[in-house]
């Protein structure tokens, strides 16, 4: 089963889920755009996934 990317220009419909993997291992995923980031602090997977969520809304604003 395929999922289906947002579409939202709205940064508030996008969830940002943080799991520790283990010592220095995180991981951030993002349903809605069904992408994942690791890294190796909690702050550095969310602040880049907002930085993606972001990217993510750009482009959608810049094609319409």
């Amino acid at each position: 089963m395929e999922r289906q990317i947002s579409n939202s220009v709205n940064a508030n419909d996008y969830e940002v889920l943080i799991r520790k993997r283990g010592e220095g291992k995180y991981a951030s995923y993002c349903p809605q755009l069904n992408y994942m980031i690791t890294g190796e602090e909690h702050e550095e997977v969310y602040g880049l996934m907002v930085e993606k969520i972001n990217s993510h809304i750009e482009s959608l604003n810049s094609s319409n």
